[in-house]
């Protein structure tokens, strides 16, 4: 490329900072189409050597857990989020959560947690199940500790939930709306019309966070027993919440496969041996035993209870699940009570 070729591609990008490789090679094209100009990677790496690039942080997605289900009866499917979290009066870190279920809006949990992570996250749930029944499923963005960047999605908090007999399932990202019964719960009248939740129980916030627990109790008495919900037909969300009898011991149990598949048990490195090779799966299958789907090809579908993992040969060469897609559940029959 000619220093004056350059030295134009230069100046458009001084002119119009936003434009990328391609718009600056078409506006070229199309305002001195005598010239040939060179291809946008090129152009890509005039602009870098002149520090005029903006690199994009790849952001890496977990894959979706499951087809969302129908949220048609109580403790079908469970939302689950964290609320922005703030500082109290003494300083110290806040990051509400909050549990509701979907079909009745009725809020089961709305925790302040010191750390959003799985060690606080798991108890509150464990709670939650103790007190109402586990619901079917759960639903929750692609963040941690809700889900990873490793195989299926899953982390740790999301294989405890599976042993508990509760699936999993993510909203695609970038789709809060997929969640939208749950995010409406932080967000309970039109946008830009402010948020109840944080008005009525921080601002300010409250002195400490025992203080602060007892302004989330409120709240939630209020939203679940007294304001009208106008998806409920202006009544509240306690008039609606009628969970089912299923039973919840606290006891988590390891999935269990149908006759004909392999099993393999995570071993502490993460790897699986399959046809005397070792084969890496993720860490936070450490321990649990997988489930290997025979098929007429001579592939194998990997699962992790009701997850679709990814595939395998009879080589050991692993094809994990894309992220973004949407893998096969097995049909999973209800435990019995």
């Amino acid at each position: 490329v000619s220093e004056e070729d350059e030295a134009s591609i230069v100046a458009v990008r001084g002119a119009h900072p936003t434009w990328g490789p391609k718009k600056i090679r078409a506006w070229l094209c199309d305002k001195r189409p005598e010239t040939k100009w060179p291809a946008q990677s090129t152009i890509g790496v005039i602009l870098d050597r002149h520090g005029l690039s903006k690199h994009r942080r790849v952001r890496r997605h977990a894959p979706a857990a499951a087809p969302l289900a129908a949220c048609a009866a109580a403790n079908d499917v469970w939302g689950v989020d964290f609320k922005g979290w703030f500082l109290t009066g003494d300083g110290l870190r806040c990051d509400p959560l909050s549990l509701s279920d979907l079909a009745s809006r009725y809020v089961i949990r709305l925790q302040a947690v010191s750390r959003p992570d799985a060690a606080a996250v798991w108890p509150i749930m464990d709670a939650a199940f103790r007190e109402f029944g586990p619901p079917w499923r759960m639903r929750s963005d692609n963040g941690p500790p809700f889900a990873s960047v490793g195989v299926g999605g899953l982390s740790q908090l999301a294989v405890r939930l599976i042993k508990a007999g509760v699936i999993p399932e993510r909203i695609a990202p970038g789709k809060p709306q997929q969640n939208g019964r749950h995010e409406r719960l932080h967000r309970t009248v039109p946008e830009g019309a402010g948020d109840p939740l944080k008005e009525d129980t921080a601002s300010p916030p409250a002195a400490n966070a025992r203080a602060q627990q007892r302004r989330f109790d409120a709240f939630r008495r209020t939203f679940n027993e007294e304001r009208p919900h106008e998806a409920l037909g202006q009544t509240p969300p306690a008039k609606h919440y009628n969970p089912p009898a299923r039973p919840y011991s606290g006891r988590l149990r390891e999935p269990e496969y149908a006759a004909g598949w392999e099993v393999r048990r995570v071993r502490h490195n993460g790897e699986i041996r399959w046809r005397g090779e070792l084969v890496f799966i993720g860490e936070a299958l450490i321990g649990e035993p997988l489930g290997l789907e025979p098929t007429d090809d001579g592939v194998w579908r990997l699962h992790y209870g009701p997850i679709a993992l990814g595939t395998l040969d009879d080589e050991a060469n692993f094809e994990r699940l894309k992220a973004g897609a949407r893998p096969r559940l097995e049909p999973q029959p209800k435990p019995p009570a």
